[in-house]
Formats: C-alpha cells, sequence, structure tokens
C-alpha cells in the first residue's frame, strides 16, 4: 500500500471532503434524496426515508473525521463500507436493467452506471489506503534515548 504521508493526507483531506459535501447537499433536500434511494426499489418508503435522514448525517460525520484526522482508521473504515455498498448497489442495479439517477450528491443528475462504479472504486482504493496504512512510530524523545550516565 501506500506509505507516502503527502499522498495519504491528499487521499485524507479530498475524500473525507468529498464526504462532506456529498452529505450536505443530501441532508439539505431529504425528501428529494428519499425518492433517489426508493427508485432503486430495494426498500420500502418509511425505510427509505429514515435512510434519507441517516446515511446524509453518516456521511458528513466520517468525512469530516477523516478530514480533520480524528478517528482516522474508524472513519476510513466506514467510509470504505459505504463506497463498498454503493459499488455493489449500482452494479446490482444495471444487472436489474433500472435506469436511475444514482443521487450520489444530491441533485446533480447522474445515472447508475460504469462512471459511477469506477469512480466509486478509485475513492475505495483511497479509503482503504487510508484504512491500511501503517501507523507512523512514535518520535524517540529523550525518555527513551539510552542511559549514558554513571549507574547506581
Amino acid at each position: 500500500m501506500i506509505r507516502n504521508r503527502t499522498v495519504l493526507v491528499v487521499f485524507r483531506v479530498v475524500l473525507g471532503g468529498l464526504f462532506i459535501y456529498a452529505g450536505v447537499v443530501k441532508a439539505l433536500e431529504p425528501l428529494d434524496f428519499a425518492q433517489n434511494i426508493r427508485n432503486y426499489r430495494l426498500v420500502g418508503q418509511s425505510l427509505s426515508f429514515a435512510a434519507a435522514l441517516v446515511l446524509p448525517w453518516l456521511e458528513i460525520l466520517a468525512g469530516a473525521f477523516l478530514a480533520a484526522g480524528i478517528w482516522k482508521r474508524g472513519a476510513a473504515l466506514v467510509i470504505s463500507a459505504l463506497l463498498a455498498f454503493f459499488i455493489v448497489l449500482t452494479a446490482v442495479t444495471m444487472a436489474r436493467g433500472l435506469d436511475v439517477d444514482c443521487g450520489c450528491f444530491g441533485p446533480v443528475e447522474r445515472k447508475a452506471g460504469w462512471g459511477v462504479i469506477l469512480e466509486d472504486l478509485a475513492m475505495l482504493y483511497a479509503g482503504l489506503a487510508l484504512l491500511l496504512a501503517r501507523r507512523p512510530r512514535p518520535w524517540p524523545g529523550p525518555a527513551s534515548a539510552p542511559h549514558s550516565g554513571p549507574r547506581g
């Protein structure tokens, strides 16, 4: 996986920012987002409305934590799981022959298709790179330096 800290910070800020944006535009129009969810024909009206109220806030919080560097691994795990779900959902929707707006970024119309899957795969790569990144070693301070004075 990727070890370059600069690349990992860019992944963290960009992916976090995308999820904040996606969540905010959905949270501003929950009824429209609920209809987008309903168009997938997987859940009923009440569950689609509940998902439209919860999912945007999950995206906002996970994106904010990731971008801010708070609970990075947890946020990367949530975002990666969401992306994996979105990829499977889009593939199943395509296999079923449904022509639906993906609902990815709120009112921006984008049909669920290969373009959405490829974008989600790229974001999933970034999320997994963050999730699997090695933790930085703690800085060796004076307390960890070998004792060079007389032993007594």
